[in-house]
């Protein structure tokens, strides 16, 4: 595999210069344009414009006379102007007439600029949809007027747009990026797997998305419907190869980089066990055994550990700590908030052998400067804390292992800050967000991933039922049984004020009502994400301390709230979110001994989906079965939640925007990756084809592929 100067160094090949150079290159379009198709086309290159798929096609190539129109229609016919009517009013539309052979059409223009290409006894083309209009056929508004020697696309597609951007301005500028496309680009994708698929090559994929109106052989029947799709599901597969070759590059990068062997006698573990009281699960002590293989090597660990709600991770990441505390040296534990790190810190307290130390932003003053000079001088063996602990006025005395929880709250570059406070710093990044087989494989695939997949015994399973709004007051008046007999209970909405657009309950108000209701004898706290931090804090506080019974919230505490007192979860509109955030707040009960229960409200309004969806969680708790149906069901979207559906960060891997199975996809764009990869491993060089897929498809920045 190439050194990482040598990658970095990399150019693009020639050939695809032309498709790299920006959109203002093309002569003629102002700049205004351009910043609207660069808009669209999610970038400024005119590769990216190509790779802007268009959402629909339309069917011109039904040729009619006049008289044989039906209504529904889209045709595409030729007559003779003879008679133009303007409006009366500005309301009305602009009429012309148009004659053939077979008889006459009315066709209704409410844009004046186009009614003005109409000139008495032209002969001109139109193409649109017939409708019925007081019994007579007519075209409203047609899709093109132009004259009889004008090309209208046989088969023509519908790109995106934006306010100010017209469908002729983008299809001027696809023509001109697509003539850019050069005809003999070297193959990068396995030529059996093309051969297998019946997949065009680059170009020809390009010309069958664009332009299939083009190619003769789509002009009769359906065939350009299929070759469409095989297309899209080439260029699909074309950014999945591109990804994951670079995520190849990156976990070889990773490997290549020097490190330091962590080896411990286990003391420390031992002793932190027999505090903690109770044997580790076998998915943890397989966890372990993987973690420990990787700091005990002269290289950098870059490792995942996946875990399902209460699958203990917190426990692992204590005991891979530990054994950089065996070896001499200091272990951090990074949380994205102050609660959670708090929480973290009251747990390794109780269990570690060695000092431990917290800093966040709330620690100021002398306990701030002992905390510092502790970490400087060594003393300080576990430091737990925020994103301050990446601040510059933060020195290690000699970390070696960095542990970031809840990892996709954090940015890329707070977790490189991170392992940079330190030599050769092993990392350990942890999620509890269930994450699919398939998104494993694309979003963290230049990781080592360790899955905790049972929990610890004794964990009671979660009664989860569904109510529909005829059950609201029996709901209400269970949870005051509830809060009767000590339950504390959370109750999560989606929203956090009233919204006119979406007629869904909002956290303030649903707050407001069961502070009405119960905040006199059992006390109603109040957390979301406009809040200031302080307030927020401070209401996630009071409910653990059991200041408060009830806690109203948003997704706020989707994770990191441990309240092992909890026994009560209610999700209201539970339609509206997806099947993983689901399960991630059902997982903020059920972890102590009492029995523990989740409430499904639903809205009167429920599709089949959403149906499928809560219907699965009532009947599972396994968190990865769920993760992997609801990127069946939907796509995997972005596991922070942004995005709901499809891979993240990806444009043309989409399945919904075309008939693509993206799980098949990427398992063949992983293994001809790995083929490639070493094939360049044994050559020490990336090859031309290669560096022409990186380069299109956004992966010529080398530099960050070797730090992602």
């Amino acid at each position: 595999m190439p050194a990482p100067q040598e990658t970095e160094a990399a150019q693009p090949p020639a050939c695809i210069a032309p498709l790299l150079e920006p959109l203002t290159a093309f002569p003629g379009i102002g700049e205004a344009t351009v910043k609207l198709l660069s808009r669209v086309a999610g970038g400024s290159r005119i590769i990216d414009l190509l790779f802007l798929m268009p959402e629909n096609v339309i069917d011109r190539r039904c040729r009619s006379t006049i008289a044989a129109l039906e209504p529904g229609q889209i045709v595409t016919l030729t007559g003779t102007v003879t008679r133009i009517s303007e409006p009366a009013h500005r309301r009305q539309p602009w009429t012309v007439t148009l004659t053939d052979d077979t008889g006459a059409l009315d066709i209704a223009f409410f844009s004046k600029w186009m009614a003005k290409r109409a000139v008495m006894n032209a002969v001109m083309q139109v193409s649109g949809r017939i409708e019925l209009f007081n019994g007579r056929k007519v075209m409203n508004t047609p899709d093109y007027f132009v004259s009889a020697d004008d090309h209208i696309p046989p088969l023509d597609p519908v790109w995106p747009l934006t306010a100010g951007l017209f469908g002729g301005q983008v299809r001027a500028a696809m023509r001109r990026a697509f003539a850019r496309v050069p005809s003999d680009l070297p193959e990068w994708q396995n030529p059996a797997a093309v051969k297998k698929r019946n997949w065009p090559d680059f170009r020809t994929a390009l010309l069958w998305t664009h332009f299939p109106g083009d190619v003769p052989e789509f002009q009769d029947g359906e065939r350009w419907r299929e070759s469409r799709r095989k297309a899209r599901e080439r260029l699909a597969a074309d950014e999945l190869l591109a990804d994951q070759i670079a995520t190849l590059l990156a976990r070889e990068a990773n490997r290549s980089r020097p490190g330091r062997a962590l080896k411990g006698d286990g003391h420390l573990r031992r002793e932190a066990l027999a505090r903690f009281g109770h044997p580790l699960t076998s998915a943890q002590s397989r966890a372990l055994r993987e973690i420990d293989i990787d700091l005990a090597a002269p290289r950098r660990m870059v490792r995942l550990l996946q875990g399902d709600v209460g699958a203990g991770k917190t426990l692992v990441a204590l005991l891979a700590m530990l054994r950089a505390a065996e070896a001499g040296a200091q272990a951090a534990i990074m949380a994205p908030t102050e609660i959670l790190a708090r929480q973290h810190f009251a747990t390794f307290e109780r269990l570690s052998p060695v000092p431990v130390v917290f800093l966040s932003g709330s620690v100021r003053g002398k306990a701030r400067r002992e905390a510092l000079a502790a970490i400087a001088d060594g003393s300080a063996v576990l430091i737990v804390g925020t994103h301050a602990l990446v601040q510059d006025a933060v020195h290690y005395h000699d970390l070696a292992l960095a542990v970031v929880d809840e990892q996709h709250r954090f940015g890329v570059g707070q977790r490189l800050t991170l392992g940079a406070k330190g030599e050769a710093v092993d990392m350990l990044v942890m999620t509890a967000t269930p994450i699919p087989r398939t998104l494993l494989l694309a979003q963290w695939g230049e990781m080592e991933v360790s899955r905790l997949d049972s929990k610890p015994a004794g964990r009671k399973p979660i009664r989860t039922s569904v109510h529909g709004p005829d059950s609201f007051q029996g709901v209400l008046a269970g949870l005051e049984r509830a809060l009767k007999s000590g339950a504390r209970i959370f109750w999560v909405c989606p929203l956090v004020s009233e919204s006119e657009a979406l007629d869904i309950a909002a956290a303030e108000a649903r707050h407001i009502s069961l502070e009405q209701k119960f905040g006199e004898r059992f006390g109603v706290g109040l957390a979301h994400g406009q809040q200031d931090i302080a307030v927020r804090e401070a209401a996630l506080t009071d409910f653990a301390e059991g200041r408060t019974k009830l806690l109203v919230a948003t997704t706020v505490i989707e994770v990191g709230v441990d309240v092992p007192s909890a026994t009560v979860m209610v999700i209201e509109h539970a339609e509206r979110f997806g099947l993983a955030q689901l399960h991630q707040l059902r997982g903020r009960v059920g972890r102590g001994a009492a029995e523990s229960f989740c409430l499904l409200l639903h809205g009167s309004e429920m599709g089949q989906v959403a149906r499928q969806r809560l219907s699965l969680l009532r009947e599972t708790e396994d968190g990865f079965l769920i993760a992997d149906e609801d990127f069946r069901i939907r796509g995997g979207g972005d596991v922070t939640g942004n995005r709901q559906s499809g891979l993240p960060g990806f444009r043309l891997a989409d399945p919904e925007n075309c008939d693509i199975d993206i799980g098949t996809l990427l398992v063949l764009a992983r293994q001809t990756a790995e083929t490639l990869s070493g094939q360049m491993k044994r050559e020490r060089d990336v090859p031309e084809n290669i560096l022409c897929l990186l380069s299109l498809f956004k992966k010529s920045n080398f530099a960050s592929i070797l730090q992602a």
